[in-house]
């Protein structure tokens, strides 16, 4: 028995083609969930990934197989569509699961054969034996998975050339921010994997760097932090030799044995959201204002860095509270914070989430030729209606913030910066490098998303 996992491409998204650029390695994920699924497929299976980041491969010219699965965020749902129209035009059976399975579940059983809803780790070994005797159900709920027992990921399957590996240790978060899909997937509550299973899967990654995917590392309570110090602790006596980069919240810089921990096990650098640059703003967040709100972020950042851990810093543009100058305000804000990089997204309602409930109802959605529209629901497209903000302006905006934090000057202080205090200046550089080397085409993709969905403002 064959099987396709598939992780579809986004032709709108430049910056993750490796081919676009040789800076872009730095900017593509692996797809770490079909990994842990081909971790989870009996030895009967003959199993293949193909991720079209790296490539869309001639599908023609492989062996036909006996099944085919999709996972796909939002943003790739369009792409989606299309392998596995191209399947199941050859009679080959395509289970789709993800993130935007579970959220347009009714669109996506159109389209497809099966569909797994939430977690598939528990109920795949099922899927494939119901694939096997031909007797596929129509939808599959994995519900939230236990953890626990997660195999190791099937990391041998993927070519060489990513710069970074991929591995996860949590699942869950407990902010249910409003523009965030993570808790309605993922659910609200914080699973931990084994230590020993995240160290030896730790020690199986080819890669020297590795991306944590955890959606928070590190967590938010006491005991959490107690846990993330543990595995800390665990992955410096391994002796891994891998640095890895992770998402976290600010709190990561309120302890300074967790971060000498973090440092000693390999961590070289965390993304980091601070959304907004105004109070008000991150009121309208909901989520992370709590742990947000009245914080000196400068000191915050200084005292990850003296660590020698890079700091990426995200914001949202779009939010009610916008208004023109938000792009100098939040570059400013970067700049004054002091972090290594920063990336700037627009505000986007995404399926599942309160903020497309919201939008919904106030018809602030115009691009609703659906699933055409899917494509640009990559978080650098203005997809909505802004209230303080024009389709024109909210992309001046977002043109204005990248320009003058990747300026040439801005990327020689900060790489310089990291050079004299030991803090990986060649991957400070190579990620500041990667988004100016993107400037060019951000503006081409803006004016030609302009061209054609300017006049949805005037509907």
């Amino acid at each position: 028995m064959r099987l396709y996992l598939i992780n579809p491409s986004n032709p709108l998204v430049s910056i993750v083609n490796i081919k676009e650029s040789r800076w872009n390695r730095y900017r593509v994920w692996k797809p770490l969930s079909l990994m842990v699924l081909a971790g989870r497929t009996p030895a009967e299976w003959e199993t293949s990934i193909v991720d079209e980041n790296l490539g869309v491969p001639d599908y023609p010219a492989m062996p036909r197989p006996d099944l085919v699965g999709i996972t796909a965020f939002t943003s790739q749902a369009t792409r989606a569509y299309e392998v596995a129209d191209y399947f199941r035009g050859l009679g080959v059976p395509v289970v789709m699961g993800g993130i935007h399975a579970t959220m347009c579940l009714d669109e996506v059983l159109e389209r497809v054969d099966a569909v797994v809803t939430r977690e598939a780790d528990g109920v795949w070994p099922q899927v494939l034996e119901d694939a096997r005797q031909d007797r596929l159900k129509r939808r599959y709920d994995g519900g939230f998975a236990e953890i626990t027992d997660v195999p190791p990921a099937r990391h041998d399957l993927l070519p060489t050339g990513y710069a970074f590996g991929a591995i996860q240790t949590t699942r869950g978060c407990p902010f249910n921010c409003s523009f965030c899909s993570v808790t309605a997937f993922n659910g609200a509550h914080y699973r931990q994997r084994p230590i020993p299973d995240v160290v030896r899967e730790f020690q199986s990654v080819r890669e020297k760097r590795v991306l944590v995917v955890d959606d928070n590392l590190i967590g938010i309570r006491p005991d959490h932090i107690a846990r993330a110090k543990d595995l800390f602790r665990a992955m410096a006596r391994a002796n891994l030799r891998k640095e890895w980069i992770a998402q976290a919240t600010i709190n990561f810089a309120d302890d300074e044995e967790l971060l000498a921990l973090a440092a000693k096990a390999g961590c070289s650098g965390v993304f980091i959201g601070f959304e907004s640059p105004s109070p008000e703003g991150l009121r309208g967040l909901g989520g992370k204002f709590s742990l947000l709100k009245d914080r000196d972020f400068r000191a915050s950042v200084r005292r990850i860095q003296r660590h020698n851990i890079l700091v990426a810093g995200s914001f949202i543009i779009g939010l009610d509270v916008d208004e023109p100058g938000i792009g100098n305000r939040i570059a400013e804000a970067a700049r004054r914070y002091g972090v290594d990089n920063l990336n700037v997204l627009f505000l986007t309602p995404l399926p599942g989430t309160r903020l497309w409930d919201q939008m919904k109802s106030q018809g602030r959605i115009p691009l609703d030729t659906l699933p055409r529209d899917w494509k640009y629901y990559t978080l650098t497209y203005p997809v909505a209606r802004y209230k303080h903000l024009s389709l024109d302006g909210i992309i001046r905006e977002m043109v204005s913030c990248n320009e003058t934090f990747y300026s040439v000057p801005g990327i020689f202080r900060r790489v310089l910066g990291s050079f004299w205090h030991r803090r990986k200046p060649g991957i400070s550089l190579a990620g500041n490098l990667s988004y100016r080397g993107n400037l060019r085409r951000a503006a081409e993709a803006y004016a030609s998303f302009n061209r054609h969905y300017g006049d949805t403002e005037k509907s």
